[in-house]
């Protein structure tokens, strides 16, 4: 059988059989062996104190433990009927829940057509990548200081000399997003 434990108890050793049903384990005179499989009563064998080969070779035969019994389905309903009627019965959807969906498809909408922002699942896969890269690189630590980076500073000035650090930069401010709110009717009475 495979996935047998075979347990040496004087060298507190333990192994799985392959799933040939193969095992081996090392083991001295008068130790006990056990072989326990799930669904299987435990068998133990005792190495006589006598004996004196290296190695030994022994089939082992376990027996059934467990009792089949029938399929049993467990439902939170009385019957089955209970079941299918309350999975097809549509369900009102939560005024907040509602409100909370409309209130992101404006955001969604705001965001692609005013600033031209695209919003798709590979900025999300390179903004967390980027955040992987930087705390991979500052070890979980605040930030690199640039204040004191005699590179940056000389990048900087470069920039300002040349005018490269504001070139083909332009700023649109970007238009507050329309919210919608729904008001509950039973809120207002």
């Amino acid at each position: 059988m495979p996935g047998v434990a075979v347990i040496s108890h004087k060298l507190r050793r333990g192994v799985l059989s392959e799933p040939t049903g193969i095992y081996s384990i090392i083991s001295l005179p008068g130790d006990t062996i056990s072989f326990r499989a799930l669904g299987y009563k435990r068998y133990h064998t005792i190495i006589p104190y006598d004996y004196t080969d290296i190695f030994a070779s022994v089939d082992i035969r376990l027996e059934f433990d467990t009792l089949q019994i029938e399929a049993v389905n467990i439902l939170p309903w009385n019957t089955y009927g209970e079941f299918i009627r309350d999975i097809t019965q549509e369900k009102p959807i939560d005024p907040i829940i509602e409100n909370m969906y409309d209130n992101l498809a404006s955001i969604y909408v705001a965001l692609q057509n005013d600033i031209g922002l695209r919003v798709s699942p590979e900025v999300a896969y390179r903004y967390a990548l980027a955040q992987q890269f930087s705390a991979m690189s500052t070890k979980n630590q605040y930030p690199v200081n640039n204040l004191l980076n005699p590179l940056a500073w000389a990048k900087f000035v470069k920039g300002l000399r040349t005018g490269e650090l504001f070139r083909n930069q332009s700023f649109e401010r970007p238009r507050e997003a329309k919210v919608r709110q729904k008001i509950n009717n039973a809120e207002n009475r």
